[in-house]
């Protein structure tokens, strides 16, 4: 059903909230994990257009995603990763188009409606502009993840 599941990353704790879900998922559906990033700084906007040399983001981004990806290969699973650059929405729905994702799983981090209409919201963004679904799951704050954690360990 899920051949490919897309994973768009920020490289920050939010990721941790869907990889862990999606990996039983993506083992239940024998799925493809294709690992995506947006460097959206200055360089990375302009990257292509100026034919700048990457950005230190750029490389620490990439970094990330092959230390992401061989993690998720030594736990068996298919996985690539791909850095884009520019702006977040277009970039995951251009992915999307070009690699025949049948999944997006991304993590939200909730803001509310005001925040969300202020600042732009990049999973509102792609789940009104795909017509694929889109797994969208609130980014859980470490602390709490530890606390219940913590706690169950302690019974």
């Amino acid at each position: 059903m899920y051949k490919t599941i897309l994973l768009p990353l920020e490289n920050s704790p939010a990721d941790k909230t869907i990889l862990k879900h999606i990996e039983k998922l993506a083992r239940i559906h024998g799925s493809r994990l294709l690992l995506m990033h947006v460097a959206d700084g200055w360089v990375a906007r302009n990257y292509d257009r100026l034919i700048l040399r990457e950005s230190e983001e750029m490389r620490k981004d990439r970094a990330y995603l092959e230390e992401v990806c061989a993690e998720l290969c030594a736990k068996g699973f298919q996985a690539d990763y791909y850095l884009a650059h520019g702006e977040p929405a277009d970039e995951i729905i251009r992915l999307v188009c070009d690699q025949h994702v049948d999944l997006i799983a991304m993590s939200t981090h909730g803001h509310g409606l005001l925040k969300d209409w202020l600042f732009g919201s990049v999973a509102r963004s792609v789940r009104h502009n795909v017509t694929i679904p889109v797994l969208l799951l609130k980014a859980q704050p470490e602390a709490s993840t530890t606390s219940v954690q913590e706690s169950s360990d302690q019974r």
